[in-house]
């Protein structure tokens, strides 16, 4: 057992602990499988509903108001909210407009093909 300071760590717990890539590996699979892809998308859906409920709130809208303003019912933005829904690009579109945000898209150097979890 060493110590750093004032905390001691235990050799042999720390071997026996993984990196995030490795407990993602294990739980859902490696990078490009179905299931991993599919924890991907939904992680993403989450993510996005996240960040527009927060502009959403910022501007001291209501769902029903946000889905007033792009013709949809406030049950769908509730949805996509609570990443529930895959929204179209259209819908993210119009949304974003009537939060007052905009999309950009730029190319990059390569292809991003796998996402990194290390901490």
């Amino acid at each position: 057992m060493t110590i750093m300071g004032q905390i001691r760590i235990d050799e042999e717990k720390l071997k026996k602990l993984h990196n995030m890539n490795e407990y993602m590996d294990e739980k859902y699979g490696k990078v490009g499988t179905p299931r991993r892809e599919a924890l991907h998308e939904e992680a993403m859906r989450w993510y996005y509903g996240e960040l527009l409920k927060d502009r959403r709130q910022a501007l001291k809208m209501t769902q029903q108001q946000l889905a007033e303003r792009v013709g949809q019912e406030r049950s769908y933005i509730a949805r996509i909210e609570e990443g529930e829904s895959d929204v179209r690009l259209s819908g993210l579109l119009s949304i974003a407009e009537a939060l007052g945000l905009t999309l950009s898209f730029s190319p990059t150097t390569e292809l991003v093909t796998a996402v990194s979890y290390d901490m």
